[in-house]
This record gives C-alpha cells, sequence and structure tokens, in this order.
C-alpha cells in the first residue's frame, strides 16, 4: 500500500502560475527577476496557510534556475531545479528561526554566507518564522541582512510582522499576503477533486473555504478529512455533518417564523439547534451573519459581498425580497445586543430566547409606530383612528378664545403632567369603557380609554432653554417690600442676626453660617448692615443669600429699610520664611551688614 500524501503537501505549488490568490505578488516578483531587480532581502508575511514558504521556495528555485522559461518560471530540469526539489541543493538552505533563534545560530549563518555558492549564481537563505529570532539574534542579524555579499539573497517569512524590529524591516523588500477568498478556494478545491475523482458539489466546497477563513492550508486539510468521512462523496451535508456547522437551513427557517411573527417556531427551531449541542453564542453570531448577508443581497451592487455558492446566493436574494431593511436593521441590532450580553449572563438561553421574542414582534411594533403618526388630514384622521388625547389637548387651546390675564389665572388646568410614553389596553369585548378623568377639568375635557397610542412627545428644542429660564426665575426668593420703618438698635441686629445665623447651621448651610459669624456686622447709617468679606467667594456668597437674609432681617425687626452692605477687608499676612534664600533675604532686611559679610569672604547660602 502506498503511503498517503496529504492534499496540502501533494497540490502545493511548484510554479508562480499555480500560486492560488496571490497574483499581486506573483507578478511583482517574475518581473523582479526578469528586469534583474532582485532586492538582497525579502520580507513575506501575513495569516497562516496562504503561501508565504511555497512562494518563497519558488522564487530561490526560479532565481538558480539554469534554463529558465520564457514566461520566467523556472523549467524544473536543470541540475538546480532537480536538486532543490530532491532536497539536497547545496545553494538553497532553509532555517526554522523557531528553534534556530539565538545568537550562535545567527553567528552560524553568518559564517556560512561568507562561502560562495558552489552550484548556481545566488546562495539564497529561506528563515521561516523569523518572529522567532531573539533580541541578540536580531542584533546579530542587522550588519550582513544590510551589506551581504553580492551573491546572498534572504528571504524571510513570518506570520506576525509587528513582532519584527523595525531596523530588520527596513532592510527587507515587504510583501504582504493577503487571504485567499472564498471563491479561489472553491475552485482549487473543485480542481483537486477531479483529479482524484472525487465527487463532489459547489455548496460543499464553497462551505470548506468559508470554514477555512482564508487559509488554503487549512481548506485542504479539511477537505482530506471529508473525503475519508464521506467516502469520496464531498456533499454540502457531509462537510455540515462533519465540520459541526451550523446548516443554513435554520437561518432560513428562523427568518422566515420572524417575518409571519410565529415565535412559538422560532422558539422551537432554537431548541432543536441547542439540543444538536450547538452554543447559543454560536447560533446568535451566525444569525447576526444571516441578517447581513440578507441586507447586502437587498442591493444589486452590494451582491458580490456574499461569499456564497450560486444555490444559496438564490435563497438570500429571494428571501431579502419578503423582509424590509427595517425589520432586518432592528433585528441585527437585537442580536448584536444579545451577544454582548450573552457571557455575563447567568441564564444564556433566556437571553438568547427573549432576543427571538424581541426580534417575532418587530414587524407589529414597526406597524404600531407607523399607525400612531397620522399623515391625512385632521378631519380624516379624526374619522380613521381614536382622538390622542395630547392632540385634543393642543387642539382644544387652539380652539379657544383668546382671554385675559384675570381668567387665564383662574382657569383650571387641563393636563395636570406631561405624557412621555403611554400605551393603553383597549377593554375586553362587551364590556364598557371606563372613563378617566383629569382632576379639576370638566366632563368634556375628560379622557376615555380606548385603542389610544401615544408616542415620543418630543419638546421644542427652540423653547426649551426658554422654559428652564422661567423654571428658574420662578424658583428665586422676592425680596419683601413694606412701609414700616421702626427703629431699632444694636443689640437687636446682634439677637436676630445670630438667630438667623443658627438656623443656617441647623441647615447645614455651613459656608454662609461662617460669613455670619465670623465677623459682628455693623450698624452704618439708614439702617444698612455692613457685612465683612475677605474674599470674592465669600462677595458671591453673600450676593446669593442678601434676599434671604433680608426678608428676615425686615420681617423680625419690622424695618423694609434695611439693606445689605460689602465689606471689603484685606489681610496682610506676611508669609513665614521657608527655603533658604527667603531666610537669608529676612535676616539681611534685619542686619544689612550680613550681605557685605557674605560678599566679602564669598560666602554661599548652603
Amino acid at each position: 500500500m502506498d503511503n498517503f500524501i496529504v492534499s496540502a503537501r501533494k497540490y502545493r505549488p511548484a510554479t508562480f502560475d499555480t500560486v492560488v490568490g496571490q497574483q499581486h505578488i506573483t507578478v511583482t516578483l517574475k518581473n523582479a527577476i526578469n528586469n534583474n531587480q532582485l532586492a538582497q532581502a525579502f520580507l513575506f508575511c501575513g495569516p497562516r496557510g496562504v503561501g508565504k514558504t511555497t512562494c518563497a521556495r519558488i522564487l530561490a528555485k526560479t532565481i538558480n534556475c539554469e534554463h529558465l522559461r520564457d514566461d520566467v518560471e523556472a523549467c524544473g530540469e536543470c541540475d538546480s531545479c532537480k536538486s532543490f526539489q530532491n532536497g539536497n541543493s547545496f545553494s538553497i538552505h532553509e532555517l526554522d528561526a523557531a528553534s534556530n533563534n539565538s545568537v550562535d545560530d545567527i553567528r552560524s549563518l553568518i559564517d556560512q554566507v561568507r562561502i560562495p555558492p558552489q552550484t548556481g549564481k545566488y546562495k539564497i537563505y529561506i528563515i521561516d518564522e523569523v518572529h522567532m529570532l531573539s533580541q541578540q539574534a536580531f542584533n546579530a542579524f542587522l550588519k550582513t541582512l544590510e551589506e551581504p555579499p553580492s551573491y546572498a539573497i534572504f528571504i524571510l517569512a513570518t506570520t506576525e510582522k509587528h513582532k519584527i524590529l523595525p531596523t530588520i524591516l527596513s532592510r527587507c523588500q515587504i510583501f504582504d499576503f493577503n487571504r485567499i477568498k472564498v471563491a479561489d478556494m472553491a475552485n482549487h478545491l473543485a480542481s483537486i477533486a477531479e483529479r482524484e475523482g472525487i465527487s463532489h458539489d459547489a455548496d460543499g466546497l464553497h462551505m470548506i473555504a468559508q470554514k477555512a477563513d482564508g487559509g488554503l492550508r487549512d481548506a485542504l486539510s479539511m477537505f482530506d478529512q471529508i473525503v475519508s468521512f464521506s467516502n469520496k462523496q464531498v456533499t454540502y451535508q457531509a462537510v455540515i455533518d462533519n465540520l459541526n456547522i451550523l446548516d443554513y437551513e435554520y437561518y432560513f427557517r428562523l427568518t422566515d417564523a420572524i417575518i409571519k411573527e410565529d415565535a412559538s417556531s422560532a422558539l422551537l427551531i432554537l431548541d432543536e439547534i441547542l439540543a444538536h449541542g450547538f452554543e447559543g453564542s454560536h447560533f446568535i453570531s451566525g444569525l447576526s451573519s444571516h441578517f447581513r448577508d440578507l441586507l447586502v443581497a437587498k442591493e444589486p451592487a452590494t451582491l458580490k459581498l456574499l461569499d456564497t455558492s450560486d444555490t444559496i446566493r438564490q435563497r438570500y436574494l429571494q428571501q431579502s425580497s419578503e423582509v424590509s431593511p427595517g425589520i432586518l436593521l432592528s433585528a441585527l441590532n437585537i442580536a448584536n445586543q444579545c451577544e454582548i450580553h450573552y457571557r455575563t449572563s447567568k441564564n444564556q438561553r433566556l437571553q438568547v430566547e427573549l432576543a427571538l421574542l424581541k426580534m417575532c414582534h418587530l414587524a407589529a411594533a414597526i406597524q404600531l409606530a407607523k399607525n400612531g403618526v397620522s399623515t391625512l388630514p385632521m378631519e380624516e384622521a379624526e374619522k380613521k383612528k381614536p382622538l390622542n388625547p395630547v392632540a385634543a389637548v393642543a387642539r382644544t387651546a387652539q380652539a379657544e378664545p383668546e382671554r385675559k390675564p384675570e381668567q387665564v389665572a383662574s382657569a383650571q388646568p387641563i393636563v395636570t403632567q406631561s405624557v412621555v410614553q403611554e400605551t393603553v389596553t383597549p377593554p375586553a369585548a362587551g364590556v364598557q369603557a371606563p372613563v378617566r378623568e383629569t382632576p379639576g377639568a370638566s366632563k368634556s375635557q375628560t379622557r376615555s380609554w380606548g385603542e389610544v397610542k401615544l408616542g415620543n412627545i418630543i419638546p421644542d428644542l427652540n423653547k426649551v432653554f426658554e422654559d428652564k429660564q422661567e423654571v428658574a426665575e420662578a424658583d428665586e426668593p422676592e425680596l419683601l417690600n413694606g412701609e414700616a420703618r421702626e427703629p431699632f438698635s444694636y443689640d437687636q441686629l446682634l439677637k436676630e442676626w445670630h438667630a438667623f445665623a443658627d438656623k443656617l447651621k441647623a441647615e447645614n448651610k455651613i459656608n454662609l453660617f461662617t460669613l455670619m459669624t465670623a465677623n459682628a456686622p455693623q450698624l452704618l447709617a439708614e439702617f444698612k448692615v455692613g457685612v465683612t468679606v475677605e474674599n470674592p467667594i465669600q462677595q458671591d456668597l453673600l450676593n446669593i443669600s442678601k434676599i434671604d437674609i433680608l426678608n428676615e432681617l425686615r420681617i423680625k425687626l419690622r424695618n423694609f429699610a434695611i439693606d445689605l452692605i460689602p465689606i471689603e477687608v484685606t489681610n496682610d499676612v506676611v508669609r513665614k520664611p521657608y527655603t533658604a534664600q527667603e531666610k537669608y533675604q529676612a535676616m539681611v532686611a534685619k542686619n544689612p551688614a550680613l550681605d557685605v559679610l557674605r560678599k566679602t569672604f564669598n560666602l554661599g547660602l548652603e
């Protein structure tokens, strides 16, 4: 029995033209070889399984080929090509940096570089996983990488470009490999299946390509596994059974249940999915992707973003025509929120079920919102639907004639509180609807319970700040005025002054209490009371509390001519000298001869 060779090795590209999905790199390398513009160092970086090491080997073989073809490909027949294919080339060396990452390994490599190639034009070193080199090894490699011999070429490959030193990157010609597209991988798998005589369908190969996440090596490994599992019958069902993939059919059925507002079917589908061993997070993530694909399928311009087979694409086109973008966007938002809170939820299944129930009621909620905003004329709207209480209040206000101020002051308010959002449940059939009366309102102003739906009442932004200003002005205390002018003594002033200060202390107004008790008030002429303020903060505090203090004093002393006058006090506080310079200046101020002494003997302050 012959030894089995996995497809990733058996069908590994041997020429630039057979490389899958990296045309931007293969064309550049072929042009560089043809024009003899080869750099001394190349860096191939990208995800796993996209052809970095393969392209490095093809480049090395093509450079040293003795009979290069017209299409800039290696002949595969010369001694250099045969020795490379057999693994015994003296001019092409491969080094695994993961196991040879020390300074000694790099020193040995540098010693080998000094020896010219025995066969071929160039001596090529392929260093795989170069990011695994140590910091010291990178530093030892810098000089040789920057100025190698004319016959030496280095090809570095890595999956983690960010771990390589910038000094290394600046010395290399960098090629970024892309993830291989699903369509390219599916076509490559189909060509291998035809060579091997394996029965296959396009949906199954597309599913393998999607599961590979851009890595052709992963796709080929899964392909070999499914070929063995299905006995050379690669079908869509065999792929989803072997790779434990959630079938598209579940998502299509679930979306149909959401469109039909069938919550029970949606919950049963979820139970079936969980019974097959799938995680709720995996399901909700796939459902989000399904909604995204439906949105993509609604526009012909974005249809190319749908990475599926033709059969599945037609199903997406059919279902996307049955559902509105509004429902899809709302369902996508619900699924996204469920996915965010899934990990932290104690009852994760309930979290997913709640999201599905919300999705099933989206159509009714959107229709409810549309019915809540009428675009008909006012007369037709009154015939079509029950009257909105807030609209009735506004309409009544518009219909009323202009009233005099005294009539407005005595009128009863129609609505005592603002309504933000209310949904009134209609009474059961055969039961008379109860009547809700607004306190202080007439019968014509009562509001009946019917099928009333109140949307969000959006305030007028132009009047928001005006309303706030009116409320602030209404909250400000008013200064009491009167004709009483009874004289009072300073002792009476102090008694009421301290009584009000104690009242402030009981109310926990410590700042104002401190202002009133720090310095005794001064009784000035014409019943003016002087209040000592030591800083601008106390000045502002006095201005804010002035009306409250005056109202208290005017009532207690029966004199409405009392007024408060702030008296500013400047405190000239002499700060104690702290630093050596300050202490010296203070000593010189007391005894100037001390400075003469310092200058005479050239003394310092320390």
